[in-house]
């Protein structure tokens, strides 16, 4: 589920709140996960991979990771991201286009405070990304880590929230015969813009 916060009511927003409720309501397994693509300079190679998105607050959508792995050093050099969700329940999938930075302190420490023990030590104790031994070194840190929390764990300064704002929003929806739906709504100016493209 993602929390959904005095959303703001405009065209796109209006749409993917109609396209979720549905989603909610066919029982869509894993209805946050959201593919977040991102650009490696050194590399000059695109990379993705899915995240659990959190939060839809006013126009602000943000999830939460590492700040050390290789997509927080992507985001750093470069901050133009695109995202997708495909709900296959309803046959939908949803393309966003953004710009993405990192929350404030203070939402990310809100946050983290609201979450399990469990999911915060996993958080403290993962070097993300990073070439390991073995699982049980992984898990050996992640007991210990645990081991030693009280609630009064503070929230690593290596881990907290991105939030990006979406420009440009494609709602797709699949048909019979490949007569498929897609509805694009573009910022310019200041106001959407909405077009319909050739399946």
């Amino acid at each position: 589920m993602i929390d959904l916060i005095n959303i703001v009511s405009d065209l796109p927003h209006n749409k993917f709140l109609d396209l979720y409720q549905k989603a909610l309501q066919e029982n869509q397994r894993g209805i946050e996960a959201i593919a977040i693509s991102s650009y490696d300079k050194s590399s000059n190679e695109v990379e993705s991979r899915f995240v659990n998105l959190k939060y839809v607050t006013g126009n602000e959508w943000i999830f939460f990771s590492n700040y050390r792995s290789p997509k927080a050093m992507q985001f750093e050099s470069h901050d133009q991201i695109s995202a997708l969700f495909h709900w296959g329940a309803i046959n939908s999938q949803i393309r966003l286009k953004a710009k993405i930075n990192k929350t404030s302190v203070e939402f990310s420490d809100t946050h983290f405070q609201s979450r399990t023990k469990e999911k915060n030590a996993l958080a403290i104790s993962s070097n993300q990304s990073q070439l390991i031994d073995s699982f049980d070194s992984v898990k050996d840190n992640f007991y210990k880590t645990l081991a030693s929390m009280d609630s009064e764990s503070k929230r690593p300064d290596y881990w907290g929230g991105y939030s990006f704002t979406p420009y440009y929003f494609e709602f797709w929806e699949g048909h019979e015969n490949r007569l498929n739906q897609r509805h694009v709504f573009s910022m310019e100016e200041g106001s959407w813009s909405e077009s319909l493209l050739q399946p």
